[in-house]
């Protein structure tokens, strides 16, 4: 793997993402995480798992540098992956928890989204999503994963405000479960993850699917008409006007 670190303790798999500075997601990281979700899904010594970053950012969300040069054929299958991740996580039926270690914005926050737990690293950082801005149409998918912790008046308000949340914002409005400085991060996305794990894991695990009934139907719906109208929006001047700014403010900011 490529893109991120896996080390398993204590029968829990700690998956740590490792993509450069910012952890920006790409094709790659999109098809290798997707595979090993799944494998250690099927994987009877692997009880549940842990999804981290580096400090400073869980991930920036979607690498916009490199996905701006894709091509049709390339970005429409980044789409199909990504909704076929966002669909994988929320299926997991293990124990997933997320130690959100900085920035967490777009494909950051919808990775966590599909976690049990939400635990942040207290700090100047942000979370929350932020397509509309960027000229990204919302799937219905991630409109439903959002209402599912936030409500959906506050999702519908949030998504189409493309807001970001401090630390303490998310928390209060339940985006968040918890946060915790940066040194025992680890620890207590550690301790919740044990917490269940004490208890017999065919009950915990149909029942986490029992409750997430609805929200599988959503993310597991055909979305070939949203991808479609997503990818003619992505080739629209106005969007790629909007990526281009973008792409030249990260550029600038990284020199």
């Amino acid at each position: 793997m490529n893109t991120f670190s896996v080390t398993v303790r204590e029968k829990v798999a700690i998956i740590a993402l490792n993509r450069g500075k910012s952890n920006a997601m790409n094709a790659e990281l999109i098809k290798e995480l997707k595979s090993l979700i799944k494998n250690i899904e099927q994987d009877e010594q692997i009880l549940g798992t842990i999804l981290t970053g580096k400090e400073g950012f869980f991930t920036a969300g979607l690498d916009l540098i490199e996905l701006y040069d894709y091509d049709e054929n390339q970005i429409k299958n980044f789409w199909v992956d990504f909704l076929d991740l966002v669909k994988t996580l929320t299926l997991f039926k293990k124990p997933l928890v997320a130690a959100i270690s900085g920035h967490s914005p777009a494909g950051g926050c919808v990775m966590a989204l599909c976690c049990d737990y939400r635990v942040m690293a207290e700090g100047k950082y942000i979370i929350g999503l932020n397509e509309v801005p960027v000229g990204i149409i919302v799937p219905d998918s991630i409109f439903h994963l959002y209402a599912f912790w936030l409500g959906q008046a506050k999702a519908y308000q949030s998504l189409l405000e493309g807001k970001l949340f401090s630390v303490e914002e998310a928390k209060q409005i339940g985006l968040l479960d918890a946060t915790s400085d940066i040194s025992s991060l680890m620890s207590h996305a550690q301790k919740k993850i044990q917490s269940y794990l004490q208890y017999d894991a065919t009950t915990w695990q149909q029942s986490k699917l029992n409750l997430r009934k609805e929200l599988i139907e959503k993310v597991s719906a055909d979305q070939t008409s949203t991808l479609d109208t997503m990818l003619k929006q992505w080739w629209a001047p106005s969007t790629r006007s909007i990526l281009k700014t973008i792409i030249e403010n990260l550029k600038g900011g990284s020199k």
